[in-house]
């Protein structure tokens, strides 16, 4: 229906806060809510036709992409992160044009772009197979279950589906337990935790090393251990000291013995 829509010959279309582009303002509003509707930008289709590319070995059908997608081109920057687009019948995979994508999703069910979403579905599953040693034969059932329960956590959580991502999830999609990306995950998670630290200039670190609050606990317990060696040195003086003084005060009780010491009142 959309194909042969005169009414849809515009749309106006905005830069969200992820970065992806959504539509505003379409020229026929009685077949197209604009409530959530994504368009997918030149990027993205260069991209999507890249990850396309080993499908064809598979069977791949371009006209089903063709069909799935209404092509535009830009006609006016309106500012604030707005562009005015106007519809074109360049083909997607052929232009030299950079060109955005429309989803025909009129009929979600059983439209054109439902029909491609199923078409590299399948594909994805022989690629798979194909490469991947399963036990089993993997499913195109099995893929399907887990993008939806994909998509019903984004939906629970109340995040807006780009189309880009659905289509890119399908292309890109690895059963759990194959390809690298619990590696990938570990080593981004360990890079953000290295960029999470402050640097520290040679000027800086030169008077981090200077600082006596910022050293290191081994250099706290070689301090201690020698204030713990003075401290008994001290103590064996002492104790030399009190000695020498006992023996000093019994010899001037022999002399004494009359004479009652200031040192024995003072521990009676």
């Amino acid at each position: 229906m959309a194909k042969g829509s005169p009414q849809l010959e515009w749309c106006i279309v905005r830069l969200g806060e992820d970065h992806n582009w959504w539509v505003d303002e379409i020229s026929d509003p009685v077949h197209w809510d604009v409530d959530g509707l994504s368009i997918i930008d030149p990027r993205q289709v260069d991209h999507i036709i890249e990850l396309i590319e080993p499908l064809r070995e598979y069977g791949f059908d371009s006209d089903l992409f063709e069909r799935a997608f209404i092509p535009f081109r830009i006609t006016k920057d309106l500012g604030k992160g707005k562009v005015r687009l106007a519809r074109t019948k360049q083909p997607l995979m052929e232009s030299e044009e950079k060109l955005f994508a429309l989803p025909d999703v009129i009929d979600e069910e059983n439209g054109p772009y439902a029909d491609f979403l199923d078409h590299i579905t399948r594909l994805r599953v022989k690629l798979l197979n194909d490469l991947l040693d399963f036990e089993e034969k993997l499913t195109v059932d099995e893929v399907e279950d887990q993008l939806r329960e994909a998509q019903n956590s984004d939906f629970i959580e109340g995040k807006a589906v780009h189309l880009f991502q659905e289509i890119t999830s399908i292309l890109d999609f690895m059963p759990a337990g194959h390809g690298d990306d619990d590696d990938e995950r570990e080593k981004v998670s360990a890079e953000d935790e290295e960029d999470d630290l402050p640097e520290v200039d040679d000027s800086e670190e030169e008077k981090l090393k200077g600082d006596s609050s910022l050293k290191w606990d081994e250099d706290e317990d070689e301090d201690s251990d020698d204030e713990d060696g003075k401290k008994k040195d001290s103590d064996d003086e002492d104790e030399d000291e009190d000695g020498d003084d006992d023996d000093k005060k019994k010899d001037s009780d022999d002399e004494e013995d009359e004479k009652p010491s200031r040192g024995k009142r003072g521990r009676g």
